[in-house]
């Protein structure tokens, strides 16, 4: 499963890949991996920067939301990588944590 990381995510980028999910969700399954400003100042409120299970670093932001986002509002998030493979491989584990919650 995902989980959080220290490691570097410069030179991740969108490919593509989304999910739908609730901050609030997110922020439980990774309660330390997440950066928060959730004013709608910046293009992003919250970002996750994460590992797969392979070792891959990936990213979970919100976009251009321009708001602050409710923490039990579904959006879309945008996973960031530095491939798409690494993108769809991050939204695989993380869809199947989310699942977990329910």
């Amino acid at each position: 499963m995902a989980h959080y990381t220290n490691k570097n995510a410069n030179g991740t980028s969108f490919h593509d890949v989304t999910i739908k999910a609730t901050p609030a969700q997110l922020k439980k399954l990774f309660p330390v991996s997440y950066y928060e400003s959730n004013d709608g100042k910046d293009k992003t409120n919250y970002d996750f920067t994460l590992e797969t299970e392979g070792g891959k670093v990936f990213t979970i932001y919100d976009w251009k939301y321009y708001r602050p986002i409710k923490d039990d509002e579904l959006i879309t998030w945008h996973i960031g990588g530095h491939d798409p493979m690494t993108c769809l491989e991050g939204a695989e584990e993380v869809e199947e944590a989310l699942g977990s919650l329910i």
